[in-house]
C-alpha cells in the first residue's frame, strides 16, 4: 500500500512528477522511446527536426539526471551512444496513456460545476 497523502501532499508530489517532464522536447523524446525502443542520437535528430544539438543534449542530460532515460556509450569509433528509458521511465507510459484518454473526454463530457448551475435561492 501506498504512502497516506492529503490533499496538500498529494499536490505537492504530483506537481514534482509533473515537473521532471517540463520542457518543450522532454515527451516527444519519451514518446520516442516507449515500447522498448533504442534511439541514438542522430536519430533524434532525424525523427525531431526542430530540435536543435544544444536542446537535445540538455532535454537527454536532464532526463538522464531524473532517472527516467538511460545511455549508453559503446567504446568505439566514431563514438555510438545509445538512449532507452530505465524501468521507472517505461513505468511512465500507462500514465502518459491515462492522460491522453482523459484529455480525449474533454469533447465527450460536459464541463458542469457550480458556475454553471441555476442559483438555488434565486
Amino acid at each position: 500500500m501506498g504512502k497516506p497523502y492529503t490533499p496538500e501532499t498529494a499536490a505537492r508530489d504530483v506537481e514534482a512528477a509533473l515537473g521532471l517532464l517540463e520542457g518543450r522536447w522532454k515527451l516527444v523524446l519519451l514518446f520516442h522511446l516507449f515500447g522498448g525502443q533504442v534511439q541514438r542520437y542522430s536519430d533524434f535528430e532525424r525523427l525531431i527536426p526542430g530540435i536543435s544539438q544544444k536542446m537535445l543534449a540538455q532535454q537527454l542530460r536532464q532526463l538522464q539526471a531524473d532517472g527516467l532515460v538511460s545511455r549508453k556509450v559503446y567504446p568505439q569509433v566514431p563514438p555510438k551512444v545509445e538512449y532507452r528509458l530505465t524501468p521507472w521511465g517505461q513505468a511512465l507510459c500507462p500514465a502518459l496513456d491515462a492522460m491522453l484518454q482523459w484529455a480525449a473526454q474533454r469533447e465527450a463530457l460536459p464541463a458542469g460545476g457550480p458556475a454553471d448551475e441555476a442559483p438555488a435561492d434565486g
